[in-house]
């Protein structure tokens, strides 16, 4: 019997846990997803994990390379603009396009913020960086669009991957401060200028990119072998 519209697959299942583990910054840039362990993971045949990577595939989440396999995409200098850019374009249009907050949103804003402020205090990089990047998809969830929030999760994930390979400093504080004042003009029903925060917030956040480096091919097999990092970036 095949399955219904609405039953979550294991393809679809494979799917949400890269691009969750992603998210979580607990999956890197140029990680290497191989098909034999992944189905043995999932229970599933190799097929059903290659349905997922091809679909996958077509997110701009991972990428084939020939007789190696399935790798996590390591976005370029120019990737990492156009994802920016696509950002300012939806994140900026969803919110003009709200009218009202709710009480329930109200709520769900607030506790996000108290989480990021809670992350910040403890320290805690990897649990800030993924909550960094839901603020942004629980506002196109408050939106009540469930395709651009889709379309913004992937753009989310893109841009974790970018930041763990262009980001050399955390600013946590100052992503923490661009959240809060966007919330602001949220719950003041000014969503024009809540619109234009979250261009500016994005602006900063790219401009704190250092996108003349290159990513390190050998990175993996350095750290395994104990070297320090590669200082001079290729030209």
């Amino acid at each position: 019997m095949q399955d219904s519209p609405t039953t979550i697959t294991p393809r679809d299942t494979i799917e949400e846990a890269i691009v969750s583990g992603i998210l979580n910054a607990r999956i890197r840039p140029g990680t290497r997803l191989s098909e034999n362990q992944l189905a043995g993971l999932f229970g599933v045949s190799r097929t059903r994990v290659r349905e997922a990577m091809m679909r996958l595939e077509t997110r701009c989440i991972v990428h084939v390379s020939p007789r190696r396999g399935w790798f996590v995409v390591e976005p370029s200098a120019e990737e990492a603009m156009m994802v920016y850019g696509a950002r300012r374009v939806i994140e900026a249009g969803l919110l003009r396009s709200m009218r009202a907050l709710s009480d329930d949103g109200r709520a769900a804003i607030r506790s996000h913020l108290a989480e990021e402020k809670a992350a910040m205090e403890a320290g805690d990089r990897q649990r800030l960086t993924c909550l960094m990047g839901d603020f942004h998809i629980r506002i196109a969830e408050l939106a009540g669009n469930p395709v651009l929030t889709e379309i913004l999760r992937d753009l989310t994930a893109r841009t974790i991957l970018i930041s763990m390979l262009y980001q050399s400093d955390f600013h946590a504080l100052q992503s923490h401060l661009g959240h809060c004042r966007i919330a602001d003009a949220m719950e003041d029903g000014d969503f024009a200028k809540a619109a234009a925060l979250s261009i500016e917030h994005l602006d900063e956040v790219e401009t704190g990119l250092d996108l003349t480096q290159r990513p390190d091919p050998l990175s993996e097999l350095r750290s395994s072998l104990s070297l320090p990092p590669r200082s001079v970036p290729v030209p």
